[in-house]
């Protein structure tokens, strides 16, 4: 079972926002998450993102993996994600 730390789509139509959550790598993009770090708001002016810095290393240390799209907002909203 590898764990990943990925996005989960919310929202209505043409407005969605995501959650930064961890979850098993054969899960549904849409499934059950085993937890929710923070939120991530594309439409917003400034990109808002949210997350929970000590789950999320706490988490990355138990060897789970970021994807490239959590990495890439992450690293812009001056949070660096080494892997």
């Amino acid at each position: 079972m590898s764990v990943r730390i990925r996005l989960k789509r919310m929202g209505a139509k043409k407005r969605p926002y995501y959650r930064i959550v961890v979850m098993d790598s054969s899960s549904p993009r849409d499934g059950r998450a085993i937890e929710e770090l923070g939120y991530y708001h594309p439409v917003e002016r400034q990109n808002q993102v949210k997350i929970n810095k000590n789950k999320f290393q706490e988490w990355v240390d138990k060897g789970a993996i970021p994807s490239d799209t959590v990495k890439r907002i992450l690293n812009k909203s001056n949070f660096k994600v080494d892997n």
